[in-house]
């Protein structure tokens, strides 16, 4: 089964978001430019200088039964929401891999997480102040473990051959997703269940990216916070969630008939080498990954018609990442419709990779782009280096074979970009 050449499909897609509690939900309120922004309502965010985020719709309780619940940290919830749905969409059952409809030793999990378990820690540690140490839960660590949500998730489909966890801030989903890919390029696996997971609206988080000057101060109008490209950006809105896809071998695929939404073509990945939280201002890091991806694939960057940018509404990054763009792609970047969904999403940290590469495959499968919403006054840096769709969404082309780019970058320079395209 060793082979460096394998052709990579997606065959599966999961999603819990603050716009809907699964994948088609999540597709249609990006289609329909809806914001999952909105005030905290908890007791503690009155005193927090930010006070909106965007938080999930649907409760992981009505959906998990509560016993096993409380088992999880909140972001192993979401993993598993979305994870059971792709698995599910795939043509896959909880009880596959006994029954031999897949081979337990050919599958793996790659699920990331930016920051982990943090409510659990940081609840945890109220509950042993102020009730004292018989009563922290036995469940913690299993709970706070940053590869709890892979693990979880692998139990689930029964992978044994691989259960990972990359950490790299925001770039952690994407970064899953690649680790994936490669897992099945090189023979490692034949399936592998990926994707990216956060939970992470929780007082201490909040409040250190609000003195850190990173998150958006619009309490009063929450909807409109989170605007990429937009001249009155003024930082990030904290989301949560879970992005999830089953990626397959193409020969795999094919010998049981599964449905393929698009072709995983691959990878690019690099460090800015700049600073801990500041992109590199013209975007040199992002650029090196963008030339990566083409020099690792086959892909043609007259092929690429979509960029889900990472965007996530502030003002270096933003610009940096098109700059980027420009620089790699030149004039080809006139016909590449970019999207910000974090405008309606939120930023999901390690969980925003996951969500925007299912958002990027929806995009190829249905030839639409989603729109970037709040652009009321377009950055001129923005509009003299890429395509923004802005207000409403963008049928892309009908014809041919067309392709996309999924962007992520973290705090720490980590830069990773991810290309998929129709089959």
């Amino acid at each position: 089964m060793s082979s460096t050449n394998r052709t990579v499909v997606v065959t599966g897609i999961g999603a819990t978001t603050p716009l809907g509690g699964d994948a088609t939900s999540t597709w249609e309120g990006l289609v329909a430019g809806k914001s999952g922004v909105r005030p905290l309502e908890q007791d503690w965010a009155a005193e927090q200088a930010v006070r909106i985020a965007a938080q999930i719709a649907v409760e992981p309780t009505e959906v998990i039964p509560r016993p096993q619940a409380r088992k999880l940290d909140r972001s192993a919830q979401f993993a598993l929401i979305a994870a059971k749905e792709a698995w599910a969409d795939a043509g896959y059952t909880e009880t596959s891999a006994d029954d031999g409809t897949v081979d337990a030793d050919r599958v793996g999990t790659v699920i990331a997480s930016g920051i982990g378990g943090v409510t659990t820690l940081l609840d945890q540690y109220d509950v042993l102040k102020d009730k004292g140490v018989r009563r922290v839960s036995p469940h913690t660590v299993p709970m706070l473990m940053p590869n709890g949500p892979s693990a979880n998730v692998g139990l689930y489909v029964g992978a044994r051959a691989g259960v990972h966890t990359p950490v790299s801030a925001c770039a952690s989903g994407a970064e899953a997703i690649g680790y994936a890919i490669e897992m099945i390029r090189t023979g490692r696996a034949d399936v592998v269940v990926a994707g990216g997971t956060e939970a992470a609206i929780h007082p201490l988080p909040i409040a250190a990216f609000g003195n850190m000057m990173a998150m958006s101060k619009n309490n009063e109008n929450p909807q409109a916070a989170s605007r990429p490209y937009d001249t009155a950006r003024d930082g990030f809105v904290l989301g949560e969630g879970a992005g999830v896809v089953v990626l397959e071998s193409a020969e795999h695929a094919a010998a049981r008939g599964a449905r393929v939404y698009a072709e995983a073509v691959g990878q690019g990945i690099s460090a800015d080498g700049h600073d801990i939280v500041q992109p590199e201002p013209e975007g040199r890091g992002i650029a090196h990954a963008l030339q990566n991806l083409l020099d690792r694939t086959d892909l043609d960057p007259a092929e690429i018609v979509h960029v889900n940018a990472h965007a996530t509404s502030t003002p270096a990054g933003d610009i940096a990442e098109l700059k980027a763009l420009r620089k790699v792609f030149g004039d080809d970047t006139d016909h590449m419709a970019v999207s910000g969904t974090k405008s309606m999403t939120g930023h999901l940290l390690g969980g925003a990779g996951g969500v925007e590469t299912v958002a990027t495959v929806l995009a190829l499968y249905h030839r639409v782009a989603p729109p970037t919403i709040n652009v009321d006054d377009l950055d001129p840096e923005a509009e003299a280096n890429a395509d923004v769709v802005r207000g409403e969404a963008r049928k892309l082309p009908v014809e041919g074979r067309i392709a996309a780019l999924n962007d992520s970058f973290g705090f720490g320079g980590h830069n990773v970009v991810l290309a998929f395209r129709t089959i």
